[in-house]
């Protein structure tokens, strides 16, 4: 399993948690008991299915091991395991971030110009 995982999440989300210190997740995270974050294999196919038309996104790269416990690698689409994360997520675990939107065709667009993923 990796070290790193990602979440996409409303940029005006990202910055009060920033102020925060944490975030504690999108209404489905909420819902779900979890955060919900991705692997660099899973992330394309997440921002197709889940984010596909939406802007004013932030693409947040997360060092998974300061998350102890609190993380759990569980089966989900295709019985893939995905990293979720069972209680507030600390900004102090993102290593980097990166403005995108994501087209109506499910691709990540970052605002540097780069089109999906890595």
């Amino acid at each position: 399993m990796s070290d790193v995982a990602y979440k996409l999440v409303d940029r005006t989300e990202w910055s009060a948690a920033r102020a925060d210190g944490a975030y504690a997740g999108s209404a489905i995270d909420r819902a779900d008991g979890y955060i919900h974050l991705s692997t660099a294999d899973q992330l394309a196919e997440t921002a197709r299915r889940h984010y596909a038309g939406r802007a004013d996104l932030m693409l947040v790269a997360l060092d998974l091991r300061p998350l102890g416990d609190n993380l759990k690698w569980e089966a989900s689409r295709g019985g893939a395991l995905f990293p979720h994360v069972y209680a507030p997520l600390p900004v102090s675990a993102a290593i980097g971030e990166r403005p995108l939107s994501v087209d109506a065709d499910g691709v990540m667009r970052f605002e540097d110009g780069a089109v999906g993923w890595p």
